[in-house]
């Protein structure tokens, strides 16, 4: 039998041999800050000498050559895996011993560590003996030194010794194997290294997938036009910058599978504790300039097409926006996806693929019409069809019960079945390997149906079937006004949960002989009341399907449900009538009778016979339509209930769940929202991001958000306070161009950019705003021309979208655009005033307006606003608030700071007794007078704004707009002293960006998962 020795000299070459391509990679890697930098590629030779006894034989290996060679050794060697750093073996090198069995692939997956970490392997030898081999490298740094960094050696050596310690054995057809720089997957039976067919299949596997796609410019290029011409499809020579986004789109998903693949697999082999979080919304906003920066391509991207003739910036600009949310809870969401995965914990999304998602705004004549979001009418390259994972989805029908060997079973009937059909769309972490999920499900007809129906010969009937089918998916939140809007609503959200449940208990078995450890590896996170039927439905699995008992089931729900609420105010709770509830779900209403009856014997004991309150605290409220109550239900069935800021816990606890609390107080927490810097700062502020990390000599920050407050002791330096002056300047630019291109308007680049953009709604007063701009009209129009000059100049811009169905809120964007309409052609006024509405308001335009903003307004009447997420991305991007103490408003203001801000309006305590007074508040004279001159009709439309004026009158101003006007003037008026003065105004925004990092999602996420979730971080190797 013959020995093998090989001495290998490598660099990096540009078309490396297939066999040995992680050896010869087309890149080299230099860890700069928390990015990675290119290095330029360099010829490659590979020299191996055989020995048999002493005799050797020299093969030489130039570029585009391959080699192969297999030995049989007849020497035993230790079994015993390690690793070592050795520096005294050579003086020009690092050597890295390393002993571990021998498998394919493992050499390929070893020497990309050294290329993934930035160092050069030089030379190397291999002894292969038997199923062991003993193999040395010697390695050095990117200047060709050698390492001799005690921290730098030690992680080296940790992943070496994690990359050899994961390939596991090989032998039978269920064994994991390695692949040449793809993770680990498990082999399918049959394909088996020791058998012939099964021996060669697997070789010739491994040489086709022995390495990643290539990220360098040349080869992103050949990509594209590959998908030009194969995936779009047109032709190479002749595309326009929207193909230019789909075709670079699918090479920027092509990777993420890549990483996607391989992170499934690694949490699949170490079985960690897993998250599943369960949203009717997630508002992602566009997908390719996020993704490219997380995997840190942005920059090969924008070489690459900039090559072909195309910008990058302009080619992202073609994607639409994914509206499937609508609003903060929608985005927050999102934004927690973002941490999950850039924090590395174990964790996936499960959502609706909305047809339609939200509405589009169009605004005709100063109203709102809405227009459906045709937003997959050219398709979604991000999304994954799996049409192989789908389940059924049943309504209606009847309960039978069974006897079977002396237990009751509960078999369900159903009347209906849809079928659920699985979309994943791949979420990177940035700066980890980690790719997490969201898979999102929709709604198609069930074939079994279908079948039934073209036997029948009713064909009509088969496509009325597949109409009705498809609707639970097509449109977010139908409107429940009538009774077939409240039961599609209801089956939009059974039908969610149902199939994302039974998708997480399939998960669960194909890992697991039974279900005794099923809440260690399993939390639920219920995103609000819409996803709580998912309670319902793992009972009913786990007791109908699985026949398990209850007490068992019930230990296993209380365990891994924990339950995060937005709601301010006991009335907007959700309720689901009873006989809608029995209709649809006949199941399921047992099941909650049963938990509601084993919960009302349980208080009684505890709280004894007092009838109010057990009337109060049941899952059914009793009256004359009877009614499930979805929150009381979450509660019970819950270990957590989480609020989402301070002061909506103690709403929660004093207010809207007063009851539960007293009973239950170690189950109440808080988690303050936050927002991913990555997404806005690093993805819609690009220059302020650049900034930002040339101050602080460090991008280390966009992981590490809390470095930002080392942004406080340069404040006042007057070079940065400069060039923050000039990338804010440079941002309103880009607004103003935006405001010129949808509204005609053009605004004065030194005016105060004030903006609030939300959704529209009377406690979000946007009213107040618009009577504040009045306010500030009427006084410029009586002034005398020397005052003016002394006038801080403001462009005032308000977007959001109103409901459909909400009159109110559109008189609202109706009454802003005549007021606009009036000032913006006032000759008197000038560029003193502007007034512009943003239409269609989504992430794509806040990631433009919100860098260019100055001044940012948050107007809820304080105890309305859970938390909100919108003044932190303000926050972040430098931008001054004006806001009331509410939500997490009033922490911001203790982490910047009251001077840095500008607070106004009603405390939480004087809310009820301020209503309760009603006519005994006076408004000031200022609020008379312009509510006077809308309801004149002095901007027209006289009789149409009457109603809107009534909302605020006396005793009907429910939101206090009239008491808070005056100390809303003069938090206006602090705002425009402020502004005058540049230095102060650039200090406080300086302030505030290094004041956000508390308000990341990242940190969000880590109190999630340490106290709630139980999850712990499981970082996908390299």
């Amino acid at each position: 039998m013959a020995s093998l020795s090989c001495s290998i000299n490598v660099t990096l070459a540009c078309h490396p041999p297939r066999n040995i391509a992680p050896l010869c990679s087309d890149l080299s890697c230099v860890s700069s800050g928390s990015r990675l930098r290119r290095l330029p590629r360099r010829p490659s030779s590979v020299t191996c000498s055989a020995a048999r006894k002493n005799e050797s034989v020299e093969v030489s290996l130039s570029s585009g050559a391959e080699a192969v060679a297999v030995v049989d050794g007849d020497e035993s060697v230790a079994e015993t895996t390690s690793v070592a750093a050795d520096n005294a073996l050579s003086d020009d090198a690092t050597a890295f011993l390393i002993r571990a069995r021998n498998r394919i692939g493992l050499l390929q997956r070893t020497t990309r560590v050294f290329n993934v970490l930035g160092l050069r392997v030089e030379r190397a030898t291999v002894e292969l003996r038997g199923d062991f081999f003993v193999k040395t490298f010697f390695v050095t740094d990117s200047n060709g030194r050698k390492i001799e960094d005690g921290e730098g050696l030690e992680r080296i050596v940790r992943a070496l010794r994690e990359t050899v310690e994961e390939g596991g054995g090989v032998g039978g057809g269920r064994v994991a194997v390695g692949i040449g720089g793809r993770g680990v997957v498990m082999r399918r039976p049959g394909l088996v290294l020791g058998s012939g067919d099964g021996k060669a299949k697997a070789e010739r596997m491994f040489g086709l997938m022995n390495g990643f796609l290539k990220n360098d410019p040349y080869s992103l290029q050949k990509d594209i036009l590959d998908h030009v011409e194969f995936t779009v499809p047109r032709s190479r020579f002749s595309f326009d910058d929207f193909e230019a986004y789909q075709a670079c789109a699918h090479t920027v998903k092509d990777r993420l599978i890549e990483r996607w693949h391989d992170t499934q697999m690694y949490f699949k082999r170490k079985d960690p504790k897993r998250l599943y979080f369960l949203s009717l919304e997630f508002l992602m906003g566009r997908s390719l300039s996020n993704s490219v920066i997380n995997m840190g391509f942005q920059d090969q991207y924008a070489e690459a097409l900039s090559q072909l003739g195309f910008d990058f910036e302009v080619v992202a600009e073609q994607e639409a926006d994914a509206a499937l949310g609508n609003g903060g809870l929608a985005r927050f969401s999102a934004c927690q996806m973002d941490s999950l995965a850039t924090l590395d914990y174990p964790a996936w999304g499960y959502g609706l693929r909305y047809q339609y998602g939200l509405f589009r705004q169009v605004i005709i004549d100063g109203y709102q019409h809405e227009q459906p979001d045709y937003w997959l009418n050219f398709g979604n390259p991000w999304e994954i069809e799996r049409v192989h994972v789908s389940y059924a989805v049943k309504f209606h029908g009847t309960v039978e019960e069974k006897t079977i060997d002396g237990e009751v079973r509960h078999d369900w009937v159903p009347g209906e079945m849809v079928e659920a059909v699985a979309y994943d769309n791949p979420i990177p972490g940035y700066g980890t390997r980690n790719t997490i999920n969201l898979r999102l499900w929709a709604a198609k007809p069930s074939g079994e149906y279908d079948m039934e129906s073209f036997n029948t010969g009713d064909y009509i009937n088969s496509v009325v079937n597949r109409q009705n089918a498809e609707t639970i998916s097509n449109v977010l939140y139908p409107d429940d006004r009538s009774h077939q809007g409240k039961e599609l609503r209801l089956k939009q959200q059974y039908f969610f949960v149902s199939a994302s449940l039974q998708d997480i208990v399939r998960r669960f078995k194909d890992s697991h002989p039974n279900f005794e450890n099923f809440s260690e590896k399993i939390a639920l996170q219920l995103n609000d009341t819409h996803p709580s039927l998912a309670i319902a439905e793992l009972m009913r699995i786990l007791i109908d399907e699985e026949h398990l008992k209850w007490n068992t089931v019930w230990k296993i729900v209380c365990d891994v449900f924990s339950f995060t609420t937005h709601t301010v105010s006991p009335e907007s709770l959700e309720k689901i009538p009873v006989d809608l509830l029995g209709s649809l779900l006949p199941r399921h209403l047992q099941i909650l009778y049963d938990i509601n009856f084993k919960f009302m014997e349980d208080l009684k004991k505890k709280i004894g016979l007092d009838y109010d309150r057990l009337a109060r605290m049941s899952i059914i409220k009793e009256g004359a339509v009877k009614q499930i109550r979805v929150a009381n239900l979450s509660i019970v069935c819950s270990h957590t209930v989480i609020g989402v800021s301070r002061a909506h816990l103690e709403l929660l606890k004093t207010r809207v769940f007063k009851d539960f609390y007293e009973l239950w107080p170690e189950k109440f927490q808080y988690k303050t929202n936050g927002a991913t810097q990555r997404r806005w700062i690093v993805v819609s502020n690009p220059n302020l991001c650049a900034l930002i990390s040339r101050w602080l000599g460090t991008e280390s920050w966009i992981h590490n958000v809390d470095l930002l407050t080392g942004l406080r002791e340069h404040a006042a330096d007057a070079s940065l306070q400069q060039d923050w002056q000039k990338v804010r300047r440079m941002n309103k630019m880009r607004l103003a161009e935006y405001i010129e291109a949808t509204s005609g308007v053009t605004v004065s680049l030194d005016a105060m950019f004030d903006v609030q953009i939300k959704r529209i709604h009377e406690y979000k007063r946007q009213l107040l705003n618009l009577l504040g701009v009045i306010h500030r009209y009427d006084c410029i129009k009586n002034m005398e021309k020397g005052d003016k000059r002394r006038v801080v100049p403001r462009v005032c811009i308000i977007g959001g979208k109103a409901a459909p169905g909400y009159e109110v809120a559109k008189k609202i964007i109706k009454l802003c655009h005549a007021v606009a309409e009036k000032i913006n052609n006032d000759p008197d006024v000038g560029d003193l005033l502007k007034l512009v509405f943003i239409p269609d308001y989504n992430v794509s335009v806040a990631e433009l307006v919100i860098p260019g903003a100055d001044l940012s307004q948050h107007l809820s009447t304080a105890g309305h606003e859970p938390s909100g997420t919108g003044n932190m991305k303000f926050l972040m991007n430098g931008c001054l608030l004006l806001a009331t103490q509410d939500g997490s408003t009033i922490e911001i203001a203790e982490e910047l700071g009251v001077d840095n801000m500008f607070s106004f309006g009603a405390k939480l305590h004087e809310v009820a007794a301020l209503r309760e007074k009603g006519l005994a508040v006076k408004a000031p004279l200022q609020f008379a007078r312009v509510i006077r001159m809308v309801r004149d009709g002095y901007f027209g439309h006289k009789d149409y704004f009457k109603s809107l004026c009534e909302t605020v009158d006396g005793s009907n101003d429910f939101y206090l707009l009239g008491h808070d006007f005056a100390s809303y003037l003069e938090a206006q008026a602090a705002a425009d002293k402020a502004f005058v003065d540049k230095e102060k105004w650039t200090r406080m925004s300086i302030l505030s960006t290094a004041a956000s990092g508390r308000f990341s999602s990242d940190r969000t996420i880590q109190e999630y998962a340490e106290h709630t979730w139980g999850i712990e971080p499981c970082r996908c190797p390299f």
